[in-house]
């Protein structure tokens, strides 16, 4: 029975990691759809959002499954748990995506974001896709020690970046009028919650395997 409910716990892993390999590549597009104002893009990240609910569900669905099941204790029950909470933080940052190809849908045919800004924002891009990669690997590798302290850097540059916007939009020399403002800084945070979603997942993953929280070892 604990080889059968082994290949349970690998099965629903290999979902976590679909999930987040999903949540990477929404991102890209969503930010390769900001950049040249691609609506044909746009709409696929918008209408593959569905895709990700349902993998949400259907990784709860197993995870809950295993719980009234096989009754697991200590790690293998942060394991089950974990994939519950997982999945609906990669899920959320799914959604998140999803706003960032909205604002392209809504400002079409016109870009949303001024020329001085675009660089921001690939970068931002880049390093938000990175980090749901990593969570691919943490997931499909098992070397997850560690990996919360990693992605918490790449947060802290995801944070820097936000504050360039900020520091950009509210500028004396700022020429684009108020709309592009406030699309700016709708669009920087939806990349920075993004990155904290993937921060709390490697935090619960971490906790999963060792049973300490991050940083209290």
């Amino acid at each position: 029975m604990r080889e059968g409910f082994r290949d349970d716990l690998d099965r629903l892993d290999e979902r976590l990691a679909g999930m987040t390999e999903a949540a990477a590549e929404a991102m890209r597009l969503a930010t390769r759809a900001l950049l040249t104002a691609d609506l044909a893009i746009a709409e696929q990240v918008i209408g593959g959002d569905s895709a990700l609910d349902d993998q949400r569900a259907e990784c709860e669905e197993e995870a809950y499954s295993l719980l009234a099941l096989q009754a697991p204790v200590a790690g293998d029950l942060r394991g089950v748990l974990a994939v519950v909470y997982c999945a609906e933080k990669i899920e959320r940052m799914g959604d998140l995506a999803a706003h960032i190809a909205g604002t392209v849908r809504r400002s079409h045919p016109a870009r949303t974001v001024p020329a001085e800004l675009e660089p921001v924002f690939s970068e931002l891009g880049d390093v938000t896709a990175a980090m749901a990669d990593r969570l691919t690997q943490f997931i499909r590798g098992g070397g997850v020690e560690g990996g919360y302290a990693e992605l918490s850097r790449s947060d802290e540059t995801v944070d820097a970046l936000h504050a360039k916007v900020l520091a950009t939009i509210t500028s004396a020399n700022w020429a684009h009028g108020q709309r592009p403002a406030v699309a700016a800084t709708l669009l920087t945070r939806f990349y920075e919650r993004f990155a904290d979603q993937t921060v709390s997942v490697a935090k619960r993953l971490e906790f999963a395997a060792t049973g300490a929280l991050p940083g209290s070892r």
